[in-house]
């Protein structure tokens, strides 16, 4: 398998992602317009999110906090979230168990 391969879907306004599905986990590949928001929300998925490029505010239980290249965030289950990028970004989120909703 190749990303390259797969079909990019925008998932929400400005978010477009190719995803990997696993047996027990979900790898979500996004590419994120400047501007473009995720609102507050929670789920039973635990979510490790990481920034590949570019400016993404990210709020916490909320804490905003602005994160940058490299950087790496985990998310607890059940735990209140949400996001958007200040300049254009790549991120990578992976999500346990499975994201059926992204099937």
């Amino acid at each position: 398998m190749n990303l390259k391969n797969i079909k990019q879907k925008e998932f929400f306004p400005g978010y477009k992602g190719k995803l990997v599905h696993g047996e027990k986990i979900t790898w979500a590949f996004w590419d994120v317009e400047a501007g473009a928001e995720v609102p507050e929300h929670a789920h039973h998925h635990e979510q490790i999110m990481h920034v590949v490029n570019g400016e993404f505010e990210f709020t916490l239980n909320g804490l905003k906090k602005i994160y940058y290249d490299g950087d790496v965030v985990v998310i607890p289950s059940n735990q209140p979230h949400s996001g958007k990028a200040i300049t254009k970004c790549l991120l990578m989120d992976v999500f346990s168990p499975v994201r059926e909703e992204y099937k």
